[in-house]
């Protein structure tokens, strides 16, 4: 019972964040949680001309019917949803995709078949996960020197994998 009451608070702490959304038409779906803990939202293909086949290598990119007007400070990110990846080899090329606030045209997910057969995209399909994330500005200051740190210039797998 204090499991649940502890999540019931966590999950009214959540500051709710509105982002402006125009759709292209009604039959548009908006993103969606498909659980009360996701932090990602599906986002769906709109594809008023029908199916749209990627082929094995084969990279599209593919409409959602929507247009965002995100606030200063934040972006969304596009990603893969796992199951499209695991089952059928199909993700988002340069994930995760960033939308900048001050992007105004429509959304757009560009997909790639990893796979050695040909995947058809439907209409209104769950084709990836979308993240809003705040980011911070910054400001770079040219130095001669860095302080040193325990990892140092180690990379690419210098820590192992054990």
């Amino acid at each position: 019972m204090q499991i649940k009451l502890l999540n019931t608070l966590a999950i009214e702490r959540i500051r709710m964040v509105y982002i402006k959304v125009k759709k292209i038409n009604d039959n548009v779906t908006l993103p969606t949680y498909e659980t009360s803990s996701s932090a990602g939202m599906d986002i769906r293909a709109y594809l008023p001309n029908g199916k749209v086949s990627i082929l094995p290598k084969e990279t599209k990119l593919i409409g959602t019917g929507l247009f965002f007007e995100i606030p200063n400070g934040l972006e969304v990110q596009i990603r893969p949803r796992s199951g499209l990846a695991v089952k059928n080899f199909i993700t988002v090329l340069n994930s995760p995709g960033t939308i900048d606030a001050d992007y105004r045209g429509e959304i757009k997910v560009i997909l790639i078949n990893h796979g050695s057969k040909m995947f058809e995209i439907e209409d209104k399909m769950r084709i990836a996960q979308m993240v809003v994330s705040k980011y911070e500005k910054v400001n770079f200051e040219l130095v001669s020197h860095l302080s040193e740190s325990e990892r140092g210039s180690g990379g690419f797998g210098s820590t192992g994998t054990k």
